[in-house]
């Protein structure tokens, strides 16, 4: 997701009887003026396309040499974009441009093009002008647009010799068809973005689950525009990334772990866990009724913590997770069965296998009333884990205290959570 703008104190000009005014202080008054418009934008909105900037197939111009004339030209139709500084870009005119296919690596390959705003004061002029047009650049890239550039349309090159097409269903191009579904459109920011990763130690990563979990992530705008899933969700054993880091620097709001086995962790693990927790971090287990190893092992792990888990029923009527930003009385039910949630210590057990009415299930059935109510608990899950995680980095600054009880003795899985 977009950054916010960098703490960079403002300067600013203090104007008093008798200043001689130059070059230098008179674009420094300028400049202050547009820092606090960029930090204003990037503040409260996203960069993307505002208006026009299509991209359309053209006959290679006239003008260009002969083993130039090709399938492989566009025209960028006029627009206007805003990047991540709050910067505009605004193209009057349309654009020609080749699309080369020069720098492809692999075959095939995805290229993008992606415009970007370009500051005239680090233009090399020729001559000094009074007036000089704010501009932009236009490039043909195979990596994806770095977070100053906008996307145009992206492109899956198979040959240098193979000419563009436009595609026959616009919702799904094919190779050498242009695609413009990945463009940005300039918006309101949300007021957070949650990072989420799938746990996948002890057992193959689930892709159905995994898939569960990117429809979730992707209904959030919809159902609850002031929150927003990353773009990517990550995946990571209870160690870290390649057991190099440990699981509270990797940044994620909340782990989600899903499967039938028991949840055995190492000495190692169970300390990368309950950094991990201390830090704010939430883990969800997504269990099924039927899943006894699994919904013990959890309850074990949550007893060693000494934070054993507490049915949702009796926690606070006015819990976070059953009221924010949605409103549950009663627990939704899921094939005639009634969810069950467990809470504490960053430790959330789902039982019911929610995650599976996320999603498209195999035969469609699913009515829409089962997975908007499932979609909408899962953002209550997924707003707690961000409040949670941002409350508690506001409190910790650079010196984190440790506040987990002692471990107690285990309880039988059935004296808190009722199933």
């Amino acid at each position: 997701m977009f950054p916010p703008p960098p703490t960079n104190p403002l300067e600013r000009l203090q104007v008093t009887d008798g200043l001689l005014m130059n070059a230098d202080r008179w674009r420094r008054a300028h400049e202050y003026h547009r820092q606090r418009q960029n930090i204003h934008y990037q503040s409260l909105n996203q960069p993307g396309i505002v208006c026009g900037l299509g991209v359309r197939l053209i006959a290679a111009p006239a003008e260009v040499a002969p083993q130039f004339r090709d399938g492989r030209w566009v025209q960028i139709q006029p627009g206007i974009a805003i990047d991540l500084a709050g910067n505009p870009i605004v193209v009057s005119e349309p654009i020609e441009f080749r699309v080369s296919g020069e720098t492809l690596t692999e075959n095939p390959q995805m290229v993008y093009l992606a415009i970007s705003y370009v500051d005239p004061e680090k233009l090399r002029r020729k001559e000094s002008r009074e007036f000089e047009k704010e501009t932009f650049r236009l490039d043909e890239k195979t990596t994806p647009p770095s977070e100053m550039e906008v996307e145009l349309c992206r492109i899956f090159l198979q040959s240098e010799s193979e000419e563009l097409e436009n595609p026959k269903d616009v919702f799904f191009p094919t190779v050498n068809s242009l695609d413009l579904r990945y463009r940005a459109i300039a918006r309101s920011r949300p007021q957070a973005v949650v990072r989420v990763a799938q746990v996948t130690q002890q057992q193959p990563a689930d892709g159905r689950s995994f898939s569960n979990l990117s429809y979730l992530l992707n209904s959030v705008p919809a159902l609850y525009p002031s929150l927003q899933g990353a773009d990517q969700i990550g995946q990571v054993p209870f160690l870290g990334a390649e057991k190099s880091l440990p699981l509270a620097a990797l940044g994620y709001d909340l782990l989600y772990f899903t499967g039938r086995q028991a949840l055995y962790l190492n000495d190692r693990e169970f300390e990368a866990l309950k950094n991990y927790l201390e830090t704010g971090g939430v883990l969800l287990v997504d269990a099924a009724t039927d899943a006894i190893e699994l919904i013990e092992s959890i309850m074990a792990i949550a007893q060693q913590l000494g934070t054993p888990l507490e049915d949702i029923k009796r926690l606070s009527r006015n819990h976070p997770l059953r009221t924010q930003p949605f409103l549950f009385a009663a627990l939704p039910s899921l094939n005639q069965q009634p969810i069950q949630l467990g809470y504490g210590g960053g430790i959330i057990l789902v039982v019911g296998n929610l995650s599976a009415a996320w999603g498209l299930d195999d035969k469609l059935l699913l009515p829409r009333e089962t997975i908007r109510t499932a979609q909408e608990l899962g953002i209550n899950l997924l707003h707690f884990a961000w409040r949670k995680r941002q409350l508690t980095q506001l409190l910790r600054a650079d010196n984190p205290v440790s506040t987990v009880a002692k471990p107690s003795v285990k309880q039988a899985i059935f004296d808190k959570l009722q199933f």
